[in-house]
């Protein structure tokens, strides 16, 4: 080898070197989303892109099809399947997900939903779940996965809020949807025992945890966990009691998009329930509402959701970006190591 040449191969490497340096300002990325209807403009997978996440989260009504029939709602997964944006997207990237109700097939559907182990499969072959996958055989589309990064573990915790969850209280004020109730449950007796083996048994140094609906903010008096003050309860203590590492909260279905924060006895951390809604059709007449746990301001427009986890430090970033990638609202969170 000349002088010349190897002089050549080392500035390469040093080059290569530094612009990786230069580029890994995260170690791992998570981009989610939800709200996102077929038939409309499907314009943020180009946005997302541009992140370059390791992961995608569906967080729920991956397509509009409120129906009772198979036929139909494999018709609609299909359109989505063939957009050529999404059809790139999905061809670079992993891609994990919950439903919400608009793809379980039922507006605000829940456990007596007829048509829902049909729709168990067919969300589970838009994701292309292998026939193998322990979710082709349970009831619910709950499921974990972890991923190794660096010496660190990140756990990535799908929760199925549709299929075992009990009708919800009706309100007889015209403002509110639905009202607290005692019991009910939201996953179910046996989603709930495998929730407690995944947080008590796990070694991962961060928890992510999607729910399709929110988690903290309870007036709105749309679908919320609060709808049932129990099931938050039982939440709060398991999230305590287990001792998981580092526990973030993913939420969607509300069309707009926004951070909350909750401090829970026993734990050193605030913990959040981040809510990225609206990827196709945003709550664009929103005028407000009470959210005792909110940081910052309310998103609504259409949106989507991003986590950057720097692991030296055991900080997470967490941004709403829109349309051309612009940023809407960011908040840094530092958690114990």
């Amino acid at each position: 080898m000349s002088l010349k040449n190897y002089f050549a191969i080392i500035l390469l490497i040093s080059v290569t070197s530094c612009t990786s340096q230069k580029n890994k300002i995260f170690d791992f990325i998570i981009a989610f989303g939800s709200c996102n209807n077929q038939f409309l403009v499907n314009n943020l997978w180009n946005e997302i892109d541009k992140h370059q996440p390791n992961i995608f989260i569906w967080g729920g009504d991956v397509i509009y099809s409120d129906t009772d029939s198979p036929e139909i709602m494999a018709k609609n997964y299909d359109i989505l399947l063939q957009n050529e944006s999404y059809k790139m997207f999905r061809k670079k990237y992993e891609i994990l997900g919950t439903w919400d109700d608009h793809d379980y097939g039922q507006n605000d559907g829940g456990l007596n939903y007829p048509m829902k182990d049909q729709s168990q499969e067919l969300f589970l072959d838009f994701l292309e779940v292998p026939d193998n996958d322990q979710r082709r055989a349970q009831k619910g589309i709950y499921f974990s996965e972890q991923y190794l990064v660096q010496d660190k573990i990140i756990k990535v915790i799908i929760l199925d809020t549709r299929y075992f969850r009990s009708d919800l209280k009706k309100s007889s004020d015209q403002k509110k949807r639905y009202v607290p109730a005692k019991g009910g449950t939201m996953l179910g007796e046996k989603q709930w025992e495998w929730l407690a083996n995944e947080l008590n048994n796990s070694n991962a140094d961060f928890h992510v945890i999607m729910s399709s609906v929110q988690v903290w903010s309870n007036q709105h008096g749309f679908e919320t966990w609060g709808n049932m003050p129990d099931e938050v309860k039982k939440l709060d203590l398991l999230l305590s009691s287990s001792k998981a590492k580092n526990i973030i909260l993913l939420s969607g279905d509300r069309h707009i998009s926004e951070i909350s924060a909750k401090n829970i006895q026993g734990m050193n951390y605030p913990v959040i329930d981040f809510t990225s809604s609206g990827m196709t059709h945003a709550y664009t007449s929103f005028t407000g509402e009470p959210n005792p746990y909110r940081l910052g301001e309310v998103v609504f427009q259409n949106s989507f959701g991003i986590l950057q986890f720097d692991l030296d430090k055991n900080e997470v970033l967490m941004e709403i970006r829109g349309e051309n990638n612009e940023l809407l609202q960011s908040h840094s969170q530092s958690y114990p190591k």
